[in-house]
Formats: structure tokens, C-alpha cells, sequence
């Protein structure tokens, strides 16, 4: 990945993005060439089990009939981490008023994480994350649904038509592409722009930088 220092993001805005990550794109290399696969993943940071390794580690899972964890994966594979994106109008610089010397641009932030990927044909680490991805993204209502809640049987059923899939991170390539080499006035409009454009993930994320 291009990463000019200055989009170069700190620790704990890497750490924020890997944590409170939606779905990402698992890439492996095979026999049969590249395959892919969006999937919603969970980050076991360093320290937290024996053994996650010293960066981490993504954990997931993918549909049994998913012919991606059945080809064994060559070398290192990648996932393609996204936080909060969006389209930059120059409309909103101050300096598109002073002189007009401005272009559209794409604000973002991302990661490429690489590692060595494990697969996980076990049910009981499967139970175990299908309870933890439940809880992070049924956080957010009054009343969660709980894994309980689904009949057993039929539970157990769902189990038996995945199989997980653990990232052990390598290496990490971040990227926070979010107006750094502008103005703070053009850094302000943007903002400001994004925030009438309902884009308020973005524009917070450009908030936090300037603090």
C-alpha cells in the first residue's frame, strides 16, 4: 500500500479501526488462483489468549459450502480492513474560494493486514465466536437477540454449515487518508461538508485528528 507519511495513522487510531470493524475482504492465494470472501471479523488484540501472537489476530467464519477455506491458502493471505469513507468535494475548501487550484479527492481509512491463515472445523470455537459476533452487533438494540434465543437444534444445525477461519497477523499496512495535507480551513470545510452530506463517521474521524 502507497502510504505517505503524513496519512500514516497512530496506534490508536489503528487500534480504534481493527476493534470497531463492520465486514472485511479475506484474499487468499491458491492453487486455483486468487479468492475472496466479505465476512464480519472480530480483533483478538495481542495478550489476549496465548496464542494470538504479538499483533494479533482476525477471527471470522465463512459458509461450509465456501470453497475458500477447502483451498489450502499459499503463502500469506491478506484482509482488507475499511473504516469510514467518502467522496471530498473542493466545493467545501476555503482555498477553492481564494484561488480555485483544487480537486476532488477520496478521504478514508483502511488497513491491510497480513498473516497466516488457520482454519477452525472445531463447534465449540465456532459457538464461541457466533456468541461474540451476536453481542458486538446486537449491542446497539434496546432488546439484543441473543444465540438463546434460536431454538437449539436449530442452532446447533446453523453451526454445522460454517467453518471458521483466523487470520494470525503478521504485518499490518494502515492507511488514514483524511485531509492531513490541507489547511485547517480546508480541513474545517471538509468537515463541515461531510457533515451536511450525513457522513458523520468520516467527519468524526477527521474531528478526532485535529484535537
Amino acid at each position: 500500500m502507497y502510504i505517505p507519511a503524513h496519512f500514516k495513522p497512530d496506534e490508536a487510531t489503528l487500534r480504534e479501526l481493527l476493534e470497531h470493524q463492520g465486514a472485511a475482504d479475506l484474499i487468499t492465494n491458491t492453487a486455483d488462483g486468487l479468492i475472496a470472501t466479505m465476512l464480519p471479523f472480530l480483533y483478538d488484540p495481542p495478550g489476549s489468549r496465548p496464542d494470538v501472537g504479538e499483533l494479533g489476530a482476525l477471527v471470522g467464519h465463512v459458509a461450509r459450502n465456501n470453497d475458500q477455506w477447502r483451498k489450502p491458502a499459499l503463502g500469506t493471505s491478506m484482509v482488507i480492513v475499511r473504516g469510514p469513507d467518502a467522496y471530498i468535494s473542493p466545493a467545501w475548501y476555503a482555498t477553492k474560494r481564494e484561488h480555485g487550484r483544487v480537486v476532488p479527492t477520496w478521504n478514508y481509512v483502511t488497513a491491510h493486514v497480513y498473516g497466516r491463515l488457520v482454519i477452525h472445523d472445531d463447534v465449540t470455537w465456532l459457538e464461541a465466536l457466533v456468541r461474540r459476533l451476536t453481542v458486538r452487533h446486537e449491542a446497539f438494540r434496546a432488546e439484543p437477540w441473543s444465540v438463546d434465543d434460536a431454538p437449539p437444534e436449530y442452532f446447533a444445525g446453523q453451526l454445522r454449515a460454517i467453518v471458521g477461519v483466523e487470520l494470525l497477523i503478521e504485518r499490518i499496512e494502515a492507511k488514514a487518508k483524511l485531509s492531513q495535507n490541507r489547511s485547517e480551513a480546508d480541513q474545517a470545510g471538509a468537515i463541515a461538508g461531510l457533515d451536511e452530506a450525513g457522513k458523520a463517521d468520516l467527519a468524526e474521524a477527521m474531528r478526532r485528528l485535529r484535537r
